[in-house]
């Protein structure tokens, strides 16, 4: 039986499952095509599953703009990117960036968004807003107040060959602005796009004990070679306290509940009590003057309404692994391990025993599970570099994803756009675009044969 060497040897696989078919252990679902990623953990109560059920109402339905005639949906706005959390993460999956004509999107991104600010820090160690526009352009807004402007998006190619001769050509992405709607911003500031993950086993994730995390750090410090994760420490506005990140591209979120509220902020304007003020700024006298939803009282989301969202996106199930005893596959893992792709995506966890967190499931509690992630910063060279810190995370540092259902976007939204930003079309194209700490790892790839490359593609995909 192959196993990582970046399992612990304290992780004992269940004998049953020595290749980790069930990703999320009794949570998972054996399920594939467009709904497998929007099922429930398979071990949740009764009780559990009404509460997702409701949960997901409110993640996929559209948020109004407020006053409305129903005051359970509305405060939309006044600045937003989305109506719903599924427009972003439609069927619990990935987003994708908008469609190219002419060299140029035409569309404007609603599954693509870009944080801002400028050099320094918030109060609790945070990026610092930038001043005109805040934390996170938005592109759409309600009646009465202008939309921040639009986001445009070139793409240059980068041209490369394999070892073998054969060639490949890359697509970057370039960012910039247009039609501002407050004037221009600070000359000093810094852009970094963010796609839509699929959301399946975070609560999983969340259940991983810190420990952990900071064994994964420790481990890769005392290996030889370039590869030295560190944890990224960041503010929890649920606990108020700062923990170790988890979530988001730079892990600049520590929980779930915490994730959840945010997008509800950032993303359609929706406050809660966890952020009770709308993302206005000074300069947008519009925005500040907009009608509230919930009768111009705040929080736009009640405590229950927003916990039961909470508890729907910490028990989405990861589905089974499929074609895990596939020679190819088993080829391709042993490729897998053999380019140290394991000691970044570290494949198995047990979810811890103890109660965590309040808002979650006893059902995601001691579990084995293989999402294929050390939850770490990892330097990834200045191709994929943003510049842009964040919390303890600098400029060229990314969370390394985790690699549960990639084989699965195809059937759940019809595309395979990978990375922070989606410009990686497929698993080859992600692994071309590593460097820094994963570039003694991008080398073996690129020397493999085509027939090793199609295998280590076979076995992510299976994941």
């Amino acid at each position: 039986m192959w196993v990582s060497p970046a399992v612990r040897s304290d992780v004992v696989p269940d004998p049953a499952d020595p290749l980790g078919e069930r990703t999320g252990g009794a949570t998972t679902v054996w399920a594939t095509g467009k709904n497998a990623f929007s099922f429930p953990a398979a071990n949740l109560s009764d009780a559990e599953r009404t509460r997702f059920v409701i949960g997901n109402s409110f993640f996929k339905r559209n948020w109004v703009i407020a006053p409305a005639s129903t005051t359970a949906r509305d405060g939309l706005g006044p600045h937003f990117i989305a109506r719903s959390c599924g427009a972003c993460h439609a069927m619990d999956g990935r987003g994708a960036p908008p469609q190219l004509r002419r060299g140029l999107n035409d569309e404007q991104p609603v599954a693509l968004l870009l944080r801002l600010s400028v050099p320094g820090r918030d109060a609790h160690g945070g990026p610092l807003p930038e001043p005109v526009y805040g934390d996170q352009f938005t592109n759409a807004a309600v009646p009465g107040v202008k939309p921040e402007g639009e986001v445009t998006i070139r793409w240059k190619p980068v041209h490369g060959r394999f070892a073998d001769g054969t060639p490949y050509t890359l697509q970057q992405p370039i960012y910039g602005f247009r039609k501002l709607g407050y004037g221009p911003m600070a000359r000093d500031v810094m852009l970094s796009p963010r796609i839509a993950p699929q959301v399946i086993g975070m609560g999983l994730l969340e259940a991983i004990p810190e420990a952990e995390i900071e064994r994964n750090a420790a481990e890769q410090a005392a290996m030889p070679g370039p590869i030295k994760g560190q944890p990224n420490r960041v503010w929890d506005v649920v606990t108020g306290r700062e923990m170790i990140g988890r979530f988001g591209w730079k892990a600049n979120v520590a929980t779930v509940a915490h994730q959840t509220a945010a997008a509800f902020l950032g993303d359609m304007g929706i406050t809660s009590s966890y952020f009770p003020q709308e993302a206005c700024t000074p300069a947008q006298a519009d925005c500040l003057a907009a009608p509230r939803g919930a009768r111009g009282q705040a929080p736009e989301i009640d405590d229950k309404t927003l916990q039961d969202v909470i508890f729907y996106t910490a028990t989405l199930a990861p589905p089974a692994r499929r074609h895990a005893r596939d020679p190819q596959v088993l080829r391709g893992q042993q490729l897998f391990a053999q380019a140290q792709c394991a000691v970044c995506h570290r494949p198995s966890y047990r979810t811890a025993q103890a109660p965590f967190p309040p808002l979650s499931s006893p059902a995601l509690q001691d579990q084995t599970i293989w999402p294929y992630t050390d939850l770490l910063l990892h330097d990834m060279g200045e191709a994929l570099a943003d510049g842009r810190p964040d919390f303890r995370a600098h400029g060229r540092q990314w969370r390394t994803p985790p690699l549960w259902g990639i084989g699965l976007l195809r059937d759940v939204n019809g595309h395979q756009r990978l990375l922070h930003d989606g410009r990686a079309r497929g698993v080859l194209e992600a692994i071309l675009w590593h460097g820094g700490e994963a570039e003694d790892s991008k080398q073996q790839v690129l020397r493999m044969s085509r027939e090793d490359r199609e295998a280590l593609v076979k076995f992510v995909e299976s994941l």
